[in-house]
């Protein structure tokens, strides 16, 4: 049953109004404090255990006219409550969250308010306008000012092909620099950014993102600080081709100059995005931060029983490349019947039928070659669904005409992708596409995407979103795999799920790698590549490599098919952004812990102590004794483990660890 008190008498949830101008909200458990003041301008600041965490920093609302709505404003009315409720998620990292915060609401007489919450772990507040018919925002200020000159985890927006400098693939490293040093101009940094404040890490966000574009941020005007900026409305857009995929009509692209002055036409009786504060006293306790998702607006949906996250044989990472068989290999019904069986075998759910599926320009039209109608009976009898993918501009239009067709066929989702975009038009695209695909009980990946704001709770057949810099790099560029493998935990987490494509079997050593189109390679070891499937949370996981490949490997194709998606707990162990990270996933009947390290060989040592009482079999997959020269080299060992017990394994360079672990009767 849910639990859920509303208490209203002030000085129960930590409330005080210290003067006319002057309001101060601290967490349930009164470790942070924030402090709102109400003069010319509306700011706002924040401490962690009498420890300074923002300076005064100024929030408002533009809108057309040159209302600003946090300027000379007057107070009307406070309204202060408490929360403590439990979460059920669909398709998460655990099964409950525990949503616990004391919230004071601030009424302005120019029909504003914002609303402030303070969590154990963080803040978040947000505009609300009362206002009749459409409304115009020209701009929205939101200032993050600190007391020195703290070095920051971001990520700087990859400028794309001829598009503005908010038209990004948000695909990039992510480097730590002091906020002094962040590149001014028309460099945008990605959120959420990670500030190391040394004995604890601050992160900045954003969540419930909707009809409105995403933030981006860049450096503040004034001291140590950064502060928010928002693309603007689209005033045209040149349609054009991509480098990989060379047909048009494939990208929405925004050039410098085609953008209207203002952020977004919408309604005037509205709620507008969080913006988020979350402190962490460890490194390892920002990868199971739940702010974004207790943010963001319940589900829409009555009936998500039909919602099934799940594994997926994946063919655009390895050009459809199989050997051993009696046809020729590409997008074709052959090929993909042979995924189907791959993935019967193995008990992976889907399939996916990516760049090829349709035309370019028209999901409507299939390509023949599949023979579509046949290959979904097909999977229907081996009981594997099928994913298809379009580009965004081919669904955009026909939305409704595609979800049900395909649908009705018997498909299960779409991979929808080359957005490139958070600006308000890609925004209602996300949702409109998601309740659309609601409805014919379609599930939704989000390629060339901007980061999760809490999309997946609101609709939760959204299972995944990219947004990151995965693995398909080293088709072309050679990164350094390893170490964002060990930053975007704790970063790009953040937001939410992460389609990072792992589970490459022809990974290799930094010394061996090099980029190919043909016969593509992924860096680290084995260990490595199927230990992230405990670390990443993705409720939607792709197979990367060839059917082929894993049929080679049994052994570690049958330990790597098990390892579920979503999780009934998560108990972050150990890690250092960008060095290391430890992490254990609870289901119903099994443990798993995963560890993963950058191009630094490295001990670790785990604590079970997370285990309940009683004797458990611990199956692990571990470096072999070569494997930072040959990094498929591994090792399967089996133990038993008790909740007093403390092990130290060793990792290779690039390398990895990962366990199964069941109680014993």
């Amino acid at each position: 049953m849910m639990k859920k008190f509303f208490m209203l008498m002030v000085g129960m949830i930590c409330f005080h109004i210290a003067g006319a101008s002057h309001y101060e909200l601290c967490s349930p458990d009164k470790n942070v404090l924030l402090s709102v003041d109400v003069s010319e301008r509306i700011s706002y600041s924040l401490s962690y255990k009498g420890d300074r965490i923002l300076l005064p920093s100024e929030i408002s609302l533009t809108l057309e006219g040159g209302e600003c709505l946090g300027k000379n404003s007057r107070v009307k009315r406070t309204v202060s409550r408490s929360i403590d409720t439990l979460i059920r998620p669909v398709a998460y990292k655990k099964s409950v969250i525990q949503d616990i915060y004391n919230e004071l609401q601030l009424s302005f007489k120019n029909d504003f308010s914002v609303t402030f919450r303070v969590y154990n772990d963080g803040m978040a507040y947000r505009f609300e306008t009362s206002k009749k018919g459409k409304i115009v925002v020209l701009e929205e200020k939101s200032e993050y000012n600190f007391d020195r000159d703290y070095e920051a985890w971001i990520q700087y927006a990859n400028r794309w092909g001829e598009g503005d400098r908010f038209y990004t693939t948000f695909e990039n490293d992510y480097v730590k620099v002091p906020l002094s040093r962040i590149s001014t101009g028309d460099t945008l940094v990605v959120s959420p950014v990670i500030v190391d404040m040394i004995d604890r890490k601050i992160a900045l966000l954003e969540a419930d993102v909707e009809d409105y574009p995403g933030m981006f941020m860049s450096a503040g005007t004034t001291g140590f600080s950064l502060k928010g900026e928002h693309a603007g409305v689209p005033m045209r857009t040149s349609i054009s081709g991509d480098e990989f995929v060379s047909e048009d009509n494939l990208e929405a692209v925004v050039k410098e100059g085609d953008r209207y002055p203002y952020m977004a036409v919408t309604e005037g009786r509205r709620t507008f995005p969080w913006r988020a504060v979350v402190i962490a006293e460890r490194d390892i306790d920002l990868t199971d931060n739940d702010m974004v998702y207790k943010l963001a607006a319940p589900s829409r949906l009555t009936d998500v029983s039909w919602i099934k996250p799940g594994k997926v044989a994946w063919d655009w990472w390895i050009e459809c490349d199989l050997w051993n068989v009696d046809f020729k290999s590409g997008v074709n019904y052959e090929t993909y019947c042979e995924y189907i069986d791959f993935a019967h075998e193995n008990g992976l759910e889907y399939i996916i039928i990516d760049v090829g599926f349709s035309k370019i320009n028209d999901i409507m039209e299939t390509n023949p070659d599949i023979q579509i109608e046949q290959l979904v009976k097909y999977a229907e009898s081996k009981k594997v669904g099928i994913i298809a993918w379009s580009g965004w501009l081919a669904i955009k239009d026909q939305m409704e005409a595609a979800c049900k067709k395909y649908s009705e066929l018997g498909i299960k989702g779409f991979k929808i992708d080359y957005m490139n975009r958070d600006d308000q038009e890609v925004v209602n695209f996300y949702y409109d596409l998601a309740r659309t695909a609601a409805r014919y009980r379609l599930v939704l990946d989000f390629h060339g995407a901007y980061k999760p704001t809490g999309l997946q709770r609101t609709y939760p057949n959204v299972l995944s979103f990219e947004a990151v810099k995965g693995q398909e790099w080293c088709r072309w560029t050679n990164p350094n795999q390893p170490r964002h493998a060990v930053t975007v935990p704790f970063v790009r987490m953040l937001a939410g799920p992460m389609d990072f494509t792992p589970g490459v079997f022809r990974s290799e050593s930094r010394e061996v790698f090099k980029p190919s189109w043909i016969g593509s390679m992924g860096q680290g070891t084995r260990a490595h590549q199927i230990a992230m499937y405990v670390v990443f949370d993705s409720p939607l996981q792709m197979l990367s490599d060839s059917p082929s490949r894993y049929r080679e490997n049994q052994e570690c194709t049958d330990f790597l098919s098990k390892i579920p998606t979503v999780w009934e707990e998560t108990i972050p162990l150990a890690g250092t952004i960008g060095e290391y990270v430890v992490m254990a996933r609870k289901t119903k009947d099994a443990w798993y812990v995963g560890a993963l390290t950058n191009w630094n060989g490295r001990e670790i040592s785990i604590d079970f102590s997370f285990l309940p009482e009683g004797c458990y079999r611990m199956e692990y997959l571990m470096d072999g004794a070569n494997a930072d020269k040959t990094a498929r080299d591994y090792k399967k060992v089996s133990t038993i483990v008790r909740q007093n017990d403390r092990l130290t394994f060793l990792l290779a360079s690039g390398g990895g660890w990962v366990a199964k672990i069941t109680k014993m009767n």
